[in-house]
């Protein structure tokens, strides 16, 4: 049995489609709100929620692997309960900031879920990807509204990974052998900036969508009531504040581990259109 966290979610989602296709066996995937996740034929729909471990214990039972994200509960505790009842093998969705920017708040705390995970005395196998593509949903409203897109940095490009990608590594990790302790650096095929993500957007809407660079400032203002000010802080050094060639670095680790070459933003722009009509 495989149980896969944010079931609903960008990965989460593909990931159980993934593994159906694949009959990687009995699934089950783990949501909030199980009457109301839309789930591939056949997978088991469970409830539970990441900040009480307790309340999805069950959705443990019999379970060998099991797919987590990383920050979204008490790790030590959910990881715990997973060793208790019997899962073999956990596949962790981490950042690729523990290696390129670890002295940042959030990489640390990703670095600690990591740690607790090793010492678990579980197999592991751990999955650091760079910039979400599903990040630039951020401008939806925005672009809905035919209004201008505003970001900092637009000329910095970093190596933005769709999803998908990150989902057939792990779906990979979880059902075939030889990727027990091992650690994937994730990224897309090829570094994008933001007004690139934009103009990426605007063809697969086939209109115009304006786009403004504004300062490091101005950009922290907005997100402050999003983020806090930490975070914000974290979140504008790695889109482009304290950017390093490790982090700006295209990796081949998605083409090498799935055998086809890592899709690029246009092509989740493509396939993810209807929120910015």
């Amino acid at each position: 049995m495989i149980l896969v966290t944010g079931a609903t979610g960008n990965i989460g989602s593909t990931l159980l489609k993934e593994l159906h296709w694949n009959a990687a066996g009995p699934l089950r995937g783990l949501t909030r709100d199980a009457a109301r996740a839309v789930l591939p034929e056949g997978v088991e729909a469970v409830e539970g929620d990441f900040t009480d471990p307790a309340s999805w214990k069950p959705a443990l039972e019999g379970v060998r692997s099991l797919f987590l994200l990383s920050r979204l509960g008490p790790d030590a505790d959910i990881l715990e309960a997973a060793r208790t009842t019997g899962v073999e093998h956990v596949v962790l969705v981490s950042s690729i900031t523990v290696h390129t920017h670890p002295h940042l708040g959030p990489a640390r705390e990703n670095l600690e879920v990591e740690q607790l995970l090793k010492a678990s005395g579980m197999a592991w196998t751990i999955l650091r990807p760079t910039q979400f593509a599903s990040n630039a949903l951020m401008w939806a409203d925005t672009i809905r509204a035919h209004a201008t897109v505003h970001a900092p940095f637009a000329a910095t490009a970093l190596p933005t990974i769709h999803p998908a990608d990150i989902a057939a590594v792990a779906r990979i990790a979880l059902t075939e052998p030889g990727h027990h302790g091992h650690t994937y650096a994730l990224t897309g095929p090829e570094p994008v900036t933001a007004r690139q993500q934009v103009e990426a957007i605007a063809a697969a809407l086939g209109r115009e969508v304006p786009f403004a660079e504004i300062s490091r400032e101005q950009a922290h203002a907005r997100m402050v009531a999003v983020f806090g000010a930490d975070a914000a802080d974290a979140v504008l050094d790695v889109t482009g504040g304290d950017v390093n060639d490790e982090l700006l670095r295209a990796r081949d680790t998605v083409a090498r581990i799935i055998g086809t070459p890592a899709r690029p933003f246009r092509q989740w722009a493509s396939e993810n259109i209807d929120p910015f009509r």
